[in-house]
């Protein structure tokens, strides 16, 4: 069998992982993770009739192997901005009027075909699940849901897996906690079923009752009020009024991406050439810092001395209010995030996730920026592979050899010509970081002051975009754009040839010593 079946399996094979991770980037590294095995064991199979069976099969024992691995590392994070959505891409425009008569007439059922079409539709279940939640045959499930869909024939005659056109909503968390995504699931289990998603579609731009939320949704008023109580005790929702609910998070739309689009480049066109021949000069001068460098050439330092910078010039000339995040129902600070968007506009996206530890060398972070200038995701390391990394870095060698491993497993650690272990990401000593950040001060911050001045025009429409209950998530969300606007230049320099194009295999990441 040729190697070139397995690529007709990509998308099903994201599709298959996206519903077994907890995020846009986890579904993309199992998905490689299952094709590269599969590459790999693919000459064993002698069979080629059993592909198909020998193909999940392998997949589902890569996904368990997968699962207890990100257990370790979801143990303690912390996300500035979470990585960019998966983007809906369904691009059917059939009559909004139809889903809502639609909608009213499964109101309107008996409850003995109400329950399977809110059952199949909103919450996804199987003939089989909806059989063991109502405790009667599948046979009768099967008769009932087409019983329901024969009379719903008159608002739509072909009732198929979008009839009632659920919205959906992609949702993840930003901020800090310890989950493992197994016994400690992520918070967005709790509310990420369909109901509960259009509920908070629904709730986002005004408040809504009961009684409205069943109308939209096209569900009773009971199964509104069990959601919208969890949602409540999920820290998901508020009660804006008496009986008026509104969605307590920040729910990503294209209006945010269109803005940017529209006002971004053209408010910092004006100093690009400025702030590019400020970083040209810090990288220039960087090249006398005594960091290590983790193999990385000088083009590709650029980028990272950038996001350095930028970062920098944000804690000091930023004007929007540093928001600490509030504590939520499991005690841990964190928010939700949500996105409708359809990904014909996408935001700026410069992604910063880290993750720190106090270890045999005091405490370092790994701090990791994508999602800009053609820059892949990387994951970030759990806090046994940073010191594992550091004790290498400034030792030669590690005693945690099984952390050690993994970073080797994961392209942190590799072994060089000579057969020595090389950290791929570059190390700042406290000492080496403050010579950067003079730097900064000597060429950047000479700028800051118009910078800040152009970006805080252009902020001021930004916040007017989101809900005004959401003061704290837009002050939020503006300070980390202040930052990632870099993301904007970086952009504008590659168009016009000043910069080269990061390296393929280049992770723009950093070890740091925040003692």
């Amino acid at each position: 069998m040729k190697n070139e079946i397995i690529s007709q399996y990509v998308e099903k094979v994201f599709a298959f992982a996206l519903k077994r991770t907890y995020s846009y980037d986890e579904a993309e590294e199992l998905s490689q993770e299952i094709l590269t095995t599969a590459l790999k064991e693919l000459p064993k199979l002698k069979n080629e009739q059993s592909f198909e069976f020998w193909f999940w099969g392998l997949a589902n024992n890569v996904t368990k192997s997968f699962s207890r691995k990100m257990g370790k590392q979801r143990a303690m994070f912390s996300y500035d901005v979470p990585e960019n959505f998966c983007y809906d891409t369904d691009t059917d425009t059939v009559d909004e009027e139809l889903y809502s008569a639609l909608r009213r007439s499964v109101a309107m059922l008996s409850k003995t075909y109400r329950d399977i079409i809110v059952l199949h539709y909103y919450d996804n279940l199987s003939v089989k699940q909806i059989s063991e939640r109502l405790c009667i045959p599948e046979g009768t499930v099967t008769w009932r849901l087409s019983e329901a869909r024969r009379k719903l024939t008159k608002e739509c005659n072909e009732m198929n897996e979008t009839a009632l056109r659920p919205k959906t909503m992609h949702i993840n968390i930003h901020g800090s906690g310890d989950y493992n995504g197994t016994t400690i699931p992520f918070p967005t289990v709790y509310i990420d079923d369909a109901l509960s998603q259009n509920i908070l579609y629904y709730c986002y731009e005004e408040a809504h009752s009961i009684e409205e939320l069943s109308k939209y949704c096209g569900v009773p008023a009971y199964y509104i009020e069990d959601r919208v109580d969890n949602l409540l005790k999920r820290d998901a929702v508020i009660e804006q009024s008496k009986g008026k609910y509104r969605t307590d998070f920040v729910v990503w739309s294209d209006k945010y991406g269109i803005y940017l689009e529209e006002n971004a480049e053209k408010a910092l066109l004006p100093m690009t050439d400025k702030l590019f021949d400020a970083l040209k000069k810090i990288s220039n001068e960087a090249k006398s810092i005594d960091f290590y460098r983790g193999g990385k050439s000088e083009d590709d330092l650029f980028y990272l001395y950038g996001v350095q910078a930028f970062n920098y010039l944000r804690s000091v000339y930023c004007k929007m209010p540093r928001v600490e995040l509030k504590p939520k129902y499991d005690g841990y600070r964190w928010e939700y995030i949500g996105s409708i968007e359809t990904g014909a506009h996408p935001r700026i996206g410069l992604s910063v996730n880290c993750c720190g530890n106090y270890g045999t060398n005091g405490g370092y972070s790994h701090d990791v920026y994508c999602h800009f200038g053609g820059i892949r995701y990387r994951p970030f390391m759990t806090d046994n592979m940073i010191n594992a990394c550091v004790d290498i870095v400034l030792h030669g060698k590690s005693d945690d050899t099984e952390s050690a491993a993994e970073a080797i497993q994961k392209g942190y650690i590799k072994r060089d010509e000579n057969g020595s272990l090389l950290v791929t990401v570059p190390l700042f000593k406290k000492e080496q970081s403050d010579e950067f950040f003079a730097l900064v001060e000597k060429y950047l911050f000479p700028l800051g002051e118009e910078y800040a001045q152009r970006v805080d025009t252009l902020l001021a429409g930004y916040k007017k975009l989101f809900p005004k209950h959401l003061k704290d998530e837009a002050d939020f969300f503006t300070r980390h754009l202040f930052f990632s606007l870099y993301a904007v230049l970086i952009n504008c320099w590659q168009r016009r040839g000043q910069i080269k194009m990061p390296s393929e295999d280049f992770h723009c990441d950093v070890l740091r010593n925040f003692d």
